[in-house]
């Protein structure tokens, strides 16, 4: 501990060396307000979001830079539930601040071309559409399910040396692991565990109770690491990384199923962990003939073998009187050694009367894992812009997602969610959406069937 607290003064003794001579520091971002209403009798609310962006950068003669992002929102409705929660303004009018990023970058960090980089930080990897496999090195941000690819800053120390016009290194330390975080409001129930738990024959989920075991508390539990080279050959942007992590999203490592009574009623636990992952990643970028095309893929490779343990304690009725009995049934999820694979393939285009179209194949998204759990994302936008673009139709945006092609009919999802976008001026975003959702099978993307939505958002920068 003596010799990190030295090295932290260290690190920003060398930052205020080099941070002199302010020019002054900048104020930008955005303010959003998103609601959405459910296509339901009443239309009940599904979403009540206000947030003011706020991004702040300060420069320094002496090549530094200072950048930070908070969100200050007003999310979701009041939750009050009795009458004591009307003295609580943080009940009654909920208020949350979130510090998204905070860091302090240094060009030319002890030897030329090399830059630094220590802070709250968002780093992106991969090229494409808001999916990226690659993408390993922020914790996931699933608050809101529809905002695709959304991720929280990692605390982390990023090296960046350019070894030329064309190419560069890129270096990632962070010493914490932080997990995802779940979808909130009408969305909670989408990752619930619970939905993707078999019953055996004659038995019925009761109740269900969880454990979540963290990474220990110490350096080599917690570390997250990576390196990219990156560079631009022919006309296309390609790189190769790699990532010394783990998964952001918790994964069944016992179930334990205790029998009630005589009708099957059982009490169900789990309990979860964050496995251990060596991740090889390649993306590439580029255009041909005018059409911009981009793949990603990542393999990863478990450090040891994915298993869970199934446990059901329950009674031996040939016996009497019945006797307790345990079963257990160990299941391997993937073999050590054994990668799976995600990917993205993707390409778009702009027709000369100004229709542009998006397409991008996926295989494996966001939240599946493991060989044979890999589902695919048939992801497609065509828009129309009009008026100097001061009007932009998409009648055809939306995901079809199939999960089991020899049972199509049965295995399926489509997310359909065509935009009108207006831009009364250059500061201002005004867009309406409609959501219908459907399908069948136990895809998660399945559930949002039964929330049908129309949203308006407001966008302006300043």
């Amino acid at each position: 501990m003596k010799r990190l607290t030295i090295l932290f003064f260290a690190i920003f003794g060398m930052i205020a060396l080099y941070a002199q001579d302010s020019t002054g520091l900048s104020i930008g971002g955005q303010l959003l307000s998103n609601e959405r209403v459910l296509l339901k009798k009443g239309n009940p609310w599904a979403w009540n979001e206000n947030r003011l962006d706020l991004k702040l950068q300060e420069n320094f003669s002496g090549n530094a830079k200072f950048y930070a992002q908070v969100w200050i929102r007003n999310i979701g409705l009041p939750q009050v539930g009795q009458i004591n929660d009307l003295f609580n303004k943080g009940i009654v009018d909920p208020i949350n601040l979130e510090i998204r990023q905070a860091y302090v970058q240094i060009n030319d960090f002890l030897v030329k071309n090399l830059d630094f980089t220590a802070g709250r930080q968002i780093i992106t990897w991969g090229t494409a559409d808001k999916i990226n496999p690659t993408d390993n090195l922020n914790p996931l941000d699933l608050e809101d399910v529809l905002d695709f690819g959304r991720r929280r800053g990692a605390d982390a120390l990023r090296f960046d040396y350019y070894l030329n016009n064309d190419w560069y290194i890129e270096a990632v330390a962070e010493p914490f692991f932080r997990p995802a975080n779940m979808p909130v409001g009408i969305y909670a129930n989408l990752f619930d565990p619970a939905q993707f738990i078999t019953m055996p024959q004659g038995l019925t989920m009761s109740s269900f109770s969880s454990t979540i075991t963290l990474p220990d508390n110490k350096l080599s539990s917690q570390f997250i690491g990576g390196i990219k080279l990156k560079g631009f050959v022919a006309g296309f942007d390609f790189s190769l990384s790699y990532v010394y992590g783990r998964d952001y999203l918790p994964l069944f490592k016992n179930i334990d199923m205790q029998v009630l009574d005589a009708q099957g009623n059982t009490a169900v636990n789990v309990d979860f962990y964050y496995p251990r992952h060596h991740i090889l990643g390649f993306d590439f970028a580029g255009n041909i003939a005018g059409i911009g095309v981009w793949g990603e893929a990542a393999a990863f490779f478990p450090k040891g073998a994915i298993k869970f343990t199934s446990i059901l304690h329950t009674y031996d009725m040939t016996q009497f009187p019945p006797q307790p009995v345990t079963y257990t049934v160990d299941s391997t999820l993937q073999k050590k050694g054994l990668p799976y694979v995600k990917y993205v393939l993707g390409a778009d285009y702009t027709f000369p009367d100004g229709i542009y179209a998006n397409f991008q194949f996926v295989h494996g998204f966001l939240h599946e894992r493991f060989n044979g759990g890999l589902n695919d994302y048939y992801l497609l936008r065509i828009e129309k812009s009009l008026f100097y673009d001061k009007l932009k139709i998409a009648p055809i945006s939306g995901s079809f997602i199939v999960t089991d092609y020899k049972e199509l009919k049965d295995n399926y999802t489509l997310l359909y969610m065509p935009q009108v976008i207006y831009k009364p001026n250059l500061n201002t975003e005004i867009t309406l959406s409609l959501g219908l959702f459907g399908g069948k099978g136990k895809d998660i993307f399945t559930s949002l069937k039964d929330l049908d939505l129309l949203a308006l958002s407001v966008k302006y920068d300043f």
